[in-house]
């Protein structure tokens, strides 16, 4: 099988980032090639700081990474500034049609920021049109549409179609971060209906339940399923291993 190539952060707590996305990919079965952008000092309470690592030593370890195995898909998660988001467009040029899952890891829930102004602005401008899905939790959307908070699934839809306007193929909408018994993921397509994937909502949900996710999504993307069954499948993984974990 090919492998899923991850470009992440490192999270000292290994709740979040690149670990949380080995872990996922492990449970799915699917190898991992791995390019680390920055390194984090947080746990489950408190940000205590971040280093980005060179966009230069970035864009090779993409390059050894891409020529190590062939690649089936792509996870992307924290990439901390202007400069490694440029880096890792340049870097992925020439994959074919690799599908890219980008996780728009903008804020840590224990508070950092994970991805500064300028590095928001190119993450829509050059990595957006070039993804297959985006996957923005009720905060990240807003930010990246430089709107309030939605309150309410009319506003979120609205948010997630002005994501497609700027180019991005696809768009999940994800609920963790509102209200109501059920978590509801919407799957955004262009001339689609929106696709709706339910779970009940759980008491606690774990950090990086969102880097899950979106290399959940990858992997399933990597085996050949196409977009609506791979999110479908990657929400019900993610739901079995909450149920096992509270």
């Amino acid at each position: 099988m090919n492998a899923v190539l991850v470009i992440a952060g490192v999270d000292s707590s290994g709740g979040a980032g690149l670990a949380r996305d080995v872990r996922t990919l492990t449970g799915l079965r699917t190898e991992a090639v791995c390019a680390v952008t920055a390194v984090t000092a947080q746990s489950d309470r408190s940000f205590m700081g971040s280093l980005t690592v060179p966009a230069a030593l970035v864009a090779q370890q993409i390059a050894a990474a891409r020529a190590t195995r062939p690649i089936g898909a792509v996870k992307i998660g924290m990439l901390g500034c202007e400069e490694v988001v440029r880096a890792v467009v340049a870097a992925l040029a020439g994959l074919g049609p690799v599908p890219i899952v980008v996780d728009p890891v903008l804020r840590s829930s224990s508070g950092g920021t994970l991805l500064d102004e300028p590095g928001q602005r190119a993450l829509l401008e050059e990595l957006l049109p070039r993804c297959a899905l985006v996957t923005p939790n009720v905060p990240e959307a807003a930010l990246l549409t430089g709107e309030s908070a939605a309150d309410d699934e009319a506003v979120l839809l609205r948010q997630g179609q002005k994501l497609l306007a700027r180019g991005a193929r696809a768009v999940l909408l994800k609920g963790g971060h509102a209200s109501g018994s059920e978590s509801i993921d919407v799957l955004l397509q262009p001339d689609a209906a929106p696709l709706r994937l339910r779970a009940r909502r759980q008491a606690h949900t774990p950090r990086g339940t969102g880097c899950a996710l979106a290399s959940a999504i990858a992997a399933l993307l990597a085996r050949g399923d196409d977009l609506a069954r791979a999110c479908a499948g990657a929400k019900d993984h993610l739901t079995a291993q909450m149920l096992r974990s509270n």
